[in-house]
């Protein structure tokens, strides 16, 4: 490959994770019962409520505390999230839709060309680590973006941003 030729990454956002408040407590047993696309996990004490326009997956706790996952955007993480207030307002929760804000990013990209693990780590020993027998891959960590690179010998690179 030469040096002079620029080739375009396209680095793909696969899953956008997000956290909102209900500020009121929910009836688990009452959206198991009358919600749709529902789950309910009794034993851990969570309801899992899946919408299919956007994709996005649920987790409900009865404190009024809600997951998101799966989104691929934030925009459609917070659309999603006001979707999902919505269908819980419809099943007749006074449910005030706030503290709303993404905690989660993940996104792969893949390299044209290859990756050599070893000479990688032992160039960037302080942030990357790599144990051969534990995992496929380098774990290079970012601290003051708080990201960490999961990059593999074929040259495909997952990165996963956490934001709080």
């Amino acid at each position: 490959m030469d040096a002079d030729s620029d080739v375009a990454l396209d680095i793909l956002i696969t899953n956008v994770v997000c956290v909102f408040r209900t500020r009121c407590h929910l009836n688990l047993r009452k959206i198991a019962l009358e919600g749709a696309n529902v789950i309910y996990k009794r034993d851990v004490g969570k309801v899992l409520m899946k919408l299919r326009k956007p994709r996005i997956t649920a987790t409900i706790w009865s404190s009024g505390k809600i997951i998101c996952t799966g989104a691929t955007s934030e925009e459609e993480a917070k659309f999603g999230a006001r979707r999902l207030a919505r269908s819980l307002q419809k099943l007749g929760f006074q449910v005030i839709f706030t503290d709303f804000k993404v905690v989660n990013v993940l996104a792969v990209c893949n390299m044209p060309f290859e990756i050599r693990l070893p000479e990688f780590t032992k160039n960037n020993r302080p942030h990357a680590s790599y144990e051969p027998e534990l995992h496929p891959a380098v774990c290079y960590r970012i601290k003051s973006l708080r990201a960490t690179l999961q990059i593999f010998s074929t040259g495909s690179i997952t990165v996963t941003g956490i934001l709080f």
